[in-house]
């Protein structure tokens, strides 16, 4: 066992609004088990809304709490190993790891037929206090955690990007569109950012790319889309229709996390055609179900997670054939963390990707 300090810095989540930099008890390895010392670690949008009360994290009258407080956040992390408990193979001291955000159980009939993002105990580093998240300096990866390895001379700055463009990818994989297919992305933020990147190795007939900051527009299009529309602007819906002789985009994907989304997606959207749903939302989004069926009978996809996406992602990466450039915009110290998701959650001075830096 390496020597580790007893007690290390963490940001811990108690309630919602309620998190607190704190210092914790360093974590150990226990058989199987493996800790890493924390390069950095990203702020996902979910980590913004469950800091906010999204009832989806925090329960309310219709449904129970995910979170298991007090827990620290934190699923996006890198790191180095410092310490490697009993019966672990294949792994040593020094080796750099991005681990997938869901902790399987490896027990129920998801896990068992190979569909473990869905496992039905679904443990997610970050908001179950039995694996506790990368927002503190050491981390522990029980032994159900699905760990991969990361080159040792990618920047930081790319690697915070494996965690969510893999979910981006299993969501292109979703999607599945070919190269007769008019497709119409809702949201570039980092998501949308690494959906550009998959849909481009996909090669789409058209990609419209759809977003409000004009600034994540513009990436967009650096990326690889072939056309961006912002639909505070202009009738988004009329301009996609006029592009494909009135019929609309073959595939709309929704990953906004607003529900004007769903409901523009749905206007725009050909029939017969595939709606795939990727954000996770505030609170809960009513429309029309008749237009998914009676209207449109339309094939409506969910996407969750990041199966079986790392390793492809870590290449294209590494590569550079997944664009990266500038979506991690700002880091911040572990300190500053309310400044982090404050910037996380505003967009402040153009803010991308926010990320915590040990």
């Amino acid at each position: 066992m390496n020597q580790l300090p007893d007690k290390m810095k963490a940001l811990v989540a108690y309630a919602p609004g309620d998190y607190r930099l704190e210092e914790a008890i360093t974590p150990r390895a226990g058989e199987n088990e493996i800790i890493l010392k924390v390069e950095a670690c990203g702020i996902c949008a979910g980590d913004v809304k469950a800091f906010h009360g999204a009832p989806s994290f925090w329960g309310d009258e219709t449904q129970p709490a995910y979170i298991k407080a007090p827990v620290i956040p934190g699923h996006e992390f890198t790191g180095r190993i410092v310490e490697i408990g009993p019966h672990v193979e294949g792994w040593k001291l020094g080796d750099r790891i991005c681990p997938e955000q869901i902790v399987p159980c490896g027990k129920c009939m998801f896990c068992k037929s190979g569909r473990y993002w869905m496992c039905e105990k679904h443990d997610l580093f970050g908001f179950q206090n039995n694996v506790n998240g990368g927002m503190a300096e050491y981390v522990r990866l029980t032994r159900e955690a699905r760990p991969y390895r990361v080159p040792d001379d990618m920047p930081i700055e790319k690697a915070l990007l494996i965690e969510p463009f893999s979910c981006s990818k299993h969501c292109i994989d979703r999607a599945a569109p070919t190269n007769e297919d008019f497709v119409v992305l809702s949201g570039a933020g980092t998501l949308g950012l690494g959906m550009v990147g998959a849909l481009r190795k996909r090669n789409p007939k058209k990609l419209v790319v759809l977003d409000m900051n004009e600034s994540r527009l513009q990436k967009a299009l650096e990326f690889g889309a072939d056309m961006v529309l912002d639909p505070s602007r202009e009738n988004v819906t009329a301009r996609i229709r006029e592009m494909t002789g009135g019929y609309g985009c073959d595939i709309y994907i929704e990953a906004t996390g607003h529900p004007s989304s769903v409901q523009q997606g749905l206007d725009m959207i050909r029939k017969m055609g595939r709606f795939v749903e990727f954000s996770v939302f505030g609170s809960p989004v009513s429309v029309d179900w008749s237009i998914i069926s009676d209207r449109k009978e339309l094939d409506l996809l969910g996407v969750h997670l990041s199966p079986y996406s790392y390793d492809p992602v870590i290449a294209w990466i590494a590569d550079g054939t997944m664009p990266t450039n500038g979506v991690v915009s700002h880091m911040f110290s572990l300190e500053d963390w309310q400044t982090a998701f404050d910037y996380a959650a505003t967009g402040r001075d153009g803010a991308f990707k926010v990320a915590l830096k040990f």
